[in-house]
């Protein structure tokens, strides 16, 4: 029996985990980073403990410092979420020792899929369909085993998951300089730097299946969710059941996935993740030894919590009839929210969450690690919650989540939430013709395009500082800002969105709602009203049409919704300050990071295209290559510095002489 659970997580899937022990009348403890002091999950815990530091390897990849507070608050078990420590096996062992239950399966189970080349010896040896592959040494001649495997291949970690320490390579000179990276991106996100080659299957769909297992050998398989369209090999929108799976193939690959359940006599929650090609043939890619980020989706089609089903099956209970006798119910969705500036490549974003809200809709969950006032920051994965809705049919699921995704507040970091609608909306997607190639044949930055490219929230915006600056007026407050008995020159504001800088010039008609109103010199339309106007709230009428938008408005922002979309501008100061220009040539730090490499020298020759710099956040590797051929002028970082956004990196001069 549990009595008080170890959550060895952050975010919202500790948050998540709580929840579940909190209706069992389970006690919780949370462990924390120092840059997780006021995360919400730590306020969820009935007790809290600090792990001093802020990177994962300080902290939660540290076991030690875990078990020291299990032992310290008097916790009999550890849940360890995903990711982390949770596909651990000496982290499980040691536990045990501890004397503490280890919620999810066996050391053993955990060992024998911890090298996905050895599990995929041990699924073909259960009969489970596997594709060709080989670990990489020193010794490896990659040429020789590329050309075995045949290419494209995929270098992958042979230890973790996430699409980190991921590359796809098409020909042989790729494949030093792409293994090399995935070493390094995966000794930094789980501790191994070990990869092996597999043969890349080109576009295929990404179906897996949850099974549960008991501790006295029975293997249930709960169907199977559809994962295939990612970004950076890294899950973006999930959903079950499959658009493309029918009960034949869906009893096959349920088959499939107990039998590698069963090989490895797995008990708690896993997933067996498959590919699937185009002709319908299915292949085995790995066991995730843990309860997978996705798990939502199955929760809401099968009525089930995975979480109380891992905890029971940690007591020692047989999977129940509510497993074994489970039925698809409706379909559901789920997309992950990433603080990541799309159109910039998916680089990820930092900065405070100054509102986050997401309305409460029927048939929409929430599951979320941060607030208003959280601080996103560089040391951890930047997924801020997963949004799903479940309905009746996968059309209905896919609209009600669009329309949650649309109302969201969600200001002060970017977010990815304009391309999850663009998805969510999109022809080729609804009619379930997805697949891992989605985000290469539709532009991810076409498919997040603010209706209108912004100019009727920049006019709101605009009109809202107008409110507020009468609003705060001592005479004469009801007259429009700028007002003159004989007519005069327009107010003018600008903002700038991404890289667009958008000139908002309007006059208000003292006596009417009629307002002259034009972004970039354009007019928004034909007839203009302006309906109402506060510091908070702009409704407008362009041509017959209404349209409300809600403004939230902090120094120097200005955060607005309306219904044709989301807009976070930039106020630009009437007077500009000279000495922020940079330099021409400079190398500006495209996110918060680390830098991991320097590849040049001040004076050095550079061509365009050369890496000059490499950054590391969130555990994941960005490369800064020069501009033009040209002369290292400054360089201005080293190894292990921490850089902004915007910073200046090195400058690259004309070339000598």
């Amino acid at each position: 029996m549990i009595r008080k659970l170890l959550v060895a997580n952050r975010g919202e899937i500790a948050a998540r985990v709580m929840r579940t022990a909190h209706a069992l009348g389970i006690s919780t403890v949370a462990v924390f980073s120092d840059p997780d002091a006021d995360a919400p999950f730590v306020s969820v815990a009935d007790e809290a403990v600090r792990l001093p530091g802020a990177a994962p390897t300080d902290t939660y990849l540290r076991a030690d410092l875990v078990i020291a507070a299990a032992k310290a608050t008097g916790a009999d078990a550890v849940h360890p979420g995903y990711g982390f420590l949770s596909e651990n096996a000496q982290f499980a062992r040691d536990c045990a020792e501890a004397g503490l239950t280890f919620v999810g399966p066996s050391p053993e189970a955990i060992a024998s899929m911890g090298s996905k080349l050895e599990a995929k010896a041990l699924m073909e040896k259960a009969g489970v369909p596997v594709l060709p592959g080989a670990t990489v040494t020193e010794e490896t001649d990659l040429g020789a085993v590329a050309a075995e495997i045949g290419l494209p291949v995929l270098v992958k970690a042979a230890f973790g998951g996430g699409g980190r320490g991921m590359r796809v390579v098409h020909t042989p000179a790729e494949l030093a300089d792409a293994v090399d990276g995935a070493r390094r991106e995966a000794a930094s996100a789980f501790g191994d730097g070990t990869v092996f080659l597999e043969r890349f299957v080109v576009d295929p769909r990404h179906v897996e299946v949850q099974i549960l297992g008991d501790a006295h050998g029975d293997v249930a398989a709960l169907f199977e969710r559809d994962c295939s369209i990612q970004r950076r090999y890294q899950k973006i929108v999930e959903e079950s059941p499959s658009p493309v799976v029918d009960d034949a193939l869906r009893a096959e690959l349920g088959e499939a996935a107990v039998a590698a359940g069963k090989a490895i006599a797995y008990s708690g929650a896993g997933t067996v993740e498959f590919v699937l090609d185009q002709d319908g043939r299915f292949f085995f890619l790995e066991v995730n030894t843990r309860l997978q980020v996705e798990h939502p989706v199955t929760e809401l089609v099968t009525g089930l919590d995975l979480v109380e089903l891992q905890l029971r099956m940690a007591e020692g209970e047989p999977l129940p009839e509510s497993v074994t006798g489970a039925e698809i119910s409706g379909h559901a969705i789920e997309v992950r929210l990433y603080a990541e500036d799309v159109p910039a490549g998916f680089l990820p974003a930092t900065g405070t969450l100054h509102r986050f809200r997401i309305p409460d809709l029927p048939g929409v969950r929430v599951d979320s690690g941060v607030v208003d006032g959280s601080v996103v920051g560089t040391h951890y994965d930047p997924m801020l919650a997963k949004v799903i809705a479940h309905g009746r049919t996968r059309l209905d699921a896919a609209r009600t989540l669009a329309r949650a995704l649309r109302q969201a507040e969600l200001h002060g970091v970017t977010t990815n939430r304009d391309l999850l609608v663009g998805i969510l909306r999109e022809e080729e997607f609804l009619a379930g013709r997805t697949d891992t190639g989605y985000l290469t044949r539709h532009d991810p930055a076409e498919l997040g395009a603010t209706a209108g490219g912004g100019v009727r929230q920049a006019a709101a915006a605009a009109l809202a500082a107008q409110a507020a600056n009468r609003a705060s007026a001592r005479v004469l407050g009801g007259l429009p800002s700028g007002w003159r008995n004989v007519g005069g020159a327009p107010q003018r504001t600008s903002y700038t969105l991404g890289e667009r800088t958008l000139e908002v010039a309007y006059r208000l008609n003292l006596h009417g709602r009629g307002l002259d109103l034009r972004v970039d010199g354009e007019p928004l339309g034909g007839s203009v009203a302006l309906l109402s106007a506060s510091p908070d709230a702009v409704e407008l009428e362009i041509d017959g049409v209404r349209r409300a938008y809600a403004v939230h408005r902090i120094p120097g922002w200005s955060f607005v919704d309306g219904p044709d979309g989301s807009a976070a501008l930039a106020e630009v100061p009437r007077f500009a300050d000279p000495n922020a220009v940079a330099h021409a040539g400079s190398l500006l730090a495209p996110m918060p990071g680390s830098v991991v490499r320097v590849l040049a020298e001040a004076g050095a020759a550079v061509t365009a295209g050369q890496a000059l710099v490499v950054l590391e956040a969130m555990k994941m590797e960005h490369t800064v290559t020069a501009p033009v051929d040209g002369t290292v002028a400054e360089m201005n970082v080293g190894p292990g510095d921490q850089v902004d956004t915007g910073q200046v990196l090195a400058v690259v001069g004309e070339p000598e002489g």
